[in-house]
C-alpha cells in the first residue's frame, strides 16, 4: 500500500508550483498555504490559477492536499476586531481551498490572550457556529494541536475534544502534530509512552477525529511547552516514537506530512521522507 507522506512546500511563483516540489521530494501528500500566511488580506484565486492548479494536481499524480490558514487568525481574541477580522480571513480560507478543489483546512484553535480558557474555547465554538453555515460543506476543519506555550489553546487534547463536541463530524477533525503533543508533555519516545499518548488521546477526543498527522521531531524536552521542530530521528522524540507511528496499523490511511527545516539546498524533505519509509518498513530504530 502507498503511504501518503509529504511535507509543506511552498507556493513562490504561483500555486500550481506546489506540485512539481512535492514530487521531487518524492510527496504522495501535501500541505500548502493558498495565501501569505502573515497577512489578513490576499488577492482572490483567478479561474485561471484554479485551473492550473487542478491540471498540476493531476498530473503530478500526488494524493490528498491540505491547506494551512494564516498564523494571524485568533477565534480566541477577547478583542473585538481580531476576533471579527479572523472570522473573515478564516470563511476567506475555507472559500479559497473550496476554489482549489482542497478539502481540508488545518487551523490553530487560537489564544485566549488572558481571558481564561473556558472564556477562550466558548469564543471559539462560537466563530465556528457563525462560518461553518456561510462556508462551503465540502470542506472540513481540522483542528490541529499546539504545544501550549503561553495562552494557546489545544496543548491539552481534552481543548480540542470540547471544541469538536456537538458539530457536524462531516465539517470538522484533527491534525496531530507530533513535535507539539510531545512538546506539551504527551510523550511519543517511547513504545511504552507512545500506546500511553494515543491512549490519552482516544479517551480525551477519539482516535477517529484524526484526519492528518504533521511530523516534526521535538529539538527542545518533553513538556518543554516550546514549538521547535526538528529533522525526524534528530530530536527528543528519536525514532522508536516514529517507528511505532509509522508502523500503527490505525493511521496507515491518514495523509502525513513534514514540517521540518528543508536544508540548505531544499534536500531535507526527500531525507526525512526516506527515513519514515524505512521506519515503516520495519526498519531497526
Amino acid at each position: 500500500m502507498k503511504r501518503l507522506l509529504g511535507a509543506h512546500v511552498s507556493v513562490a511563483g504561483g500555486l500550481d508550483k506546489a506540485f512539481a516540489r512535492g514530487v521531487e521530494s518524492g510527496c504522495t501528500a501535501l500541505q500548502i498555504f493558498t495565501k501569505n500566511a502573515n497577512r489578513w488580506q490576499a488577492k482572490p484565486i483567478s479561474d485561471a490559477e484554479a485551473s492550473a492548479f487542478h491540471q498540476a494536481w493531476q498530473e503530478s499524480k500526488i494524493g490528498p492536499v491540505m491547506a494551512h490558514d494564516a498564523y494571524l487568525i485568533n477565534l480566541a481574541s477577547p478583542k473585538e476586531d481580531v476576533w471579527g477580522k479572523s472570522k473573515n480571513a478564516l470563511r476567506d480560507e475555507l472559500l479559497r481551498c473550496a476554489q482549489l478543489g482542497i478539502t481540508d483546512l488545518v487551523m490553530h484553535p487560537g489564544a485566549h490572550v488572558g481571558s481564561g480558557v473556558e472564556i477562550g474555547l466558548e469564543r471559539i465554538r462560537k466563530a465556528f457556529q457563525e462560518i461553518l453555515p456561510e462556508t462551503p460543506q465540502e470542506v472540513r476543519l481540522l483542528l490541529e494541536n499546539t504545544a501550549g506555550q503561553g495562552s494557546y489553546l489545544g496543548g491539552d487534547f481534552a481543548h480540542l475534544g470540547a471544541l469538536l463536541e456537538g458539530f457536524d463530524e462531516q465539517r470538522f477533525g484533527v491534525c496531530f502534530d507530533t513535535c507539539h503533543a510531545h512538546a506539551a508533555g504527551y510523550n511519543l519516545s517511547t513504545k511504552e509512552d507512545y500506546a500511553q499518548t494515543m491512549a490519552d488521546f482516544d479517551r480525551l477526543v477519539g482516535l477517529e477525529k484524526i484526519k492528518a498527522f504533521h511530523l516534526n521531531d521535538s529539538l527542545k524536552q518533553c513538556g518543554s511547552k516550546a514549538d521547535r521542530h526538528a529533522h525526524i530521528g534528530q530530536g527528543t522524540i528519536g525514532r522508536i516514537g516514529f517507528s511505532c507511528l509509522m508502523q500503527d496499523q490505525r493511521f496507515f490511511e491518514i495523509p502525513m506530512v513534514l514540517e521540518t527545516p528543508k536544508g540548505a539546498r531544499g534536500e531535507m524533505d526527500l531525507v526525512n521522507l526516506t527515513l519514515l519509509r524505512e521506519l515503516a518498513e520495519g526498519a531497526t530504530p
